[in-house]
């Protein structure tokens, strides 16, 4: 509905602003890990530490695979998925060059404060720079039949509210609230199950949180992707990774240790690799959903890979 309001792009749409409203759990809980410190501040960052890196992996792995599951009957083992390409691939390519830079940022000592203050700007500038680029294309896209229109009625709207800017403002401050006391309670929690079941909450929160605070881009572009939206639906995906591999990130190495282990790594490979394989099948033709799958079988990958190092 804001996108339409203000006359934008679908890929804009997707990508910046349905990006970072979905996005807002897994920005949350690990800033929220930070904050909270006290007796738990290792276990808390290492809540943080999984929690940014754990999202673009569920998202460029078993978010794709749902996704492609559930327009599978729809569009038939031998369909596709048409996004708007241009957008799709510079997502991609902004991610891949950002989570590089955050992965070697791993070995760079806690005693390094500016270089890693440096690292921590470049992330931030590559997003303003994403942002710039992609409102800049925002014009063009429109004018060619990419803008956005929206099908149902604002839900606020079905509560009495007249359907104008100021309405979608409160809706989008009434879900961040709701949203910051949530991933509160989830903190709490994954801490409560990390010590209760001796498992590290680092790989708690690199294989569990991020199924929670993946949802809403999951639903969102699951709802976009039956209604043959493609460029929302997957704007929605690859822009919350973008932000995800850039923002929080520059989070982690100012406000934690940062430091590389096998788990961390192993995560951070595994998401390269999924998101490379992903932008090498990107065309014009079409995204194959056998491509997709694809990207699910990476994330189990990864499970498979925590479960044989817990239990050898």
């Amino acid at each position: 509905h804001f996108g339409e309001k203000i006359k934008i792009s679908a890929g804009a749409t997707g990508s910046i602003f349905a990006a970072i409203a979905t996005a807002s759990p897994e920005t949350l809980i690990p800033i929220l890990a930070i904050v909270a410190g006290g007796d738990n501040a290792a276990i808390n960052q290492d809540i943080s530490v999984g929690a940014i890196l754990g999202a673009p992996l569920m998202l460029s792995t078993l978010s794709i695979a749902i996704l492609s599951f559930f327009i599978l009957k729809k569009r038939g083992l031998t369909g596709k998925m048409h996004p708007e390409t241009t957008g799709l691939i510079r997502d991609l390519n902004f991610f891949l060059v950002a989570f590089f830079i955050a992965g070697a940022a791993m070995y760079v000592p806690t005693s390094f404060v500016y270089f890693r203050f440096a690292i921590s700007f470049i992330l931030i500038g590559l997003y303003l720079l994403y942002v710039i680029l992609t409102l800049k294309s925002s014009k063009r896209l429109v004018s060619e039949g990419h803008g956005v229109i929206s099908d149902n009625p604002l839900f606020f709207k079905k509560i009495g509210l007249s359907h104008r800017m100021s309405t979608i403002i409160i809706q989008m401050i009434a879900g961040i609230i709701l949203l910051i006391v949530s991933a509160k309670v989830f903190i709490h929690n994954i801490e409560i199950i990390s010590v209760q079941l001796h498992i590290s909450a680092l790989v708690l929160s690199l294989l569990i949180i991020p199924i929670a605070t993946e949802l809403p881009e999951k639903v969102n572009s699951i709802t976009w992707a039956l209604k043959n939206k493609d460029t929302l639906a997957w704007g929605n995906i690859t822009g919350s990774m973008t932000f995800q591999g850039t923002l929080l990130p520059a989070i982690g190495i100012l406000l934690t240790p940062w430091q590389a282990n096998a788990q961390t790594m192993m995560g951070i490979l595994i998401t390269i690799f999924a998101v490379s394989w992903l932008r090498l099948n990107v065309s014009d033709k079409g995204i194959p959903i056998p491509v997709l799958f694809v990207n699910g079988f990476f994330y189990l990958l990864y499970l498979c890979w925590v479960i044989f190092s817990i239990h050898p």
